[in-house]
């Protein structure tokens, strides 16, 4: 045995294993589809990090960060510096650039935008700054307002954002035991371009799976562009993954034609309303966004959005693994204690 009562009998074997673990969860963590893409620009597979902040970036977006101070943002190499226990359960705790952007990002004035891989030095700057250094994007109770010294902002920085991501992560853990944090409503608006599975045309019909619930709507008669505007509900539980969502060709003497599949993620909507609490009492803003990336099947970024008290999200979807087809939702979540 190498361990005996928590105590090291090969010193050198032992910090080998511990660094090892600690690159791979590091590793683990920037394999998510969200950590794919540089936090602040979208360039894809991002080889650097801000330890503090918990983000994966790209090159570029590193040599503004460095520009900033190190009580705001400390960077580091993904694959060549050396990582301490503390940097890492720092980036593990945030769990990547999704939960991140859903609080630094959380509310971005009309007419800004985000820089594009290919932007200019001071366009890249000037986001970077407003975003991190002006907390300009911040919920507006977790912005800073006292930056008189350093040691008092990074503390009071990293525990107020900390308890936010903290929220997210467990935000019914006070309730006891409950089963679910919330429901989801999602609203089937429409397909578009939807495959043919019979002679001319399809009778197609969607299904909603997350976990061992089931919801379908219902089936619309010869139609590759329907409209249904049908709303299904589904309860999130406390640990949740991905929403599946199937097209079928309803079929009357044989089983049902596949006609597509796509997963919704549903992360950065519950994280962003989890930040605001009672949305209730905002105006109607934008609060998160789900990118648009190559390891997703959005048409466009998909931005979370409270509108007249309520948390929604308009998403455009291309239907995977059939050969055309498109599919159009708003989300609508419901907190548990709503």
């Amino acid at each position: 045995m190498v361990f005996y009562h928590r105590v090291c009998i090969f010193p050198s074997l032992c910090w080998f294993l511990k660094m090892y673990s600690g690159k791979r969860a590091l590793n683990d963590l920037l394999t998510r589809p969200d950590n794919r893409v540089c936090a602040d620009c979208g360039a894809p597979d991002p080889k650097w990090a801000s330890s503090n902040i918990g983000v994966f970036i790209c090159l570029k977006c590193s040599s503004v960060h460095r520009g900033l101070s190190t009580h705001i943002s400390k960077v580091l190499s993904v694959t060549l510096d050396d990582w301490s226990d503390d940097q890492i359960d720092s980036m593990v705790e945030v769990g990547g650039n999704a939960s991140a952007n859903s609080i630094y990002e959380a509310y971005i004035p009309q007419g800004v935008s985000k820089p594009r891989p290919d932007a200019g030095p001071e366009a890249r700057s000037q986001f970077i700054r407003s975003k991190y250094e002006l907390q300009e994007f911040l919920k507006p109770s977790l912005r800073i307002l006292s930056t008189a010294s350093k040691n008092s902002f990074r503390s009071s920085m990293s525990t107020k954002i900390s308890d936010s991501f903290r929220s997210s992560a467990s935000s019914q853990n006070s309730e006891g035991m409950a089963e679910f944090i919330g429901t989801l409503k999602v609203k089937v608006l429409k397909g578009t371009n939807l495959a043919v599975r019979d002679m001319l045309s399809s009778d197609p019909y969607v299904v909603l799976k997350l976990g061992k619930q089931r919801v379908q709507t219902t089936v619309m008669k010869s139609n590759l562009n329907p409209v249904w505007n049908e709303e299904l509900m589904v309860s999130i539980p406390q640990k949740y993954g991905p929403i599946k969502l199937e097209v079928y060709d309803y079929d009357t003497f044989s089983a049902d034609d596949i006609m597509g599949e796509v997963e919704i993620d549903i992360q950065s909507m519950i994280t962003s309303a989890t930040a605001f609490g009672d949305v209730a009492t905002f105006e109607n803003m934008q609060i998160g966004r789900w990118l648009k990336s190559n390891d997703n099947a959005l048409l466009e970024d998909s931005t979370v959005n409270i509108v007249d008290g309520k948390v929604k999200q308009l998403v455009s979807l291309k239907l995977q693994n059939v050969e055309s087809g498109e599919i159009h939702l708003e989300l609508e979540w419901m907190p548990i204690d709503q």
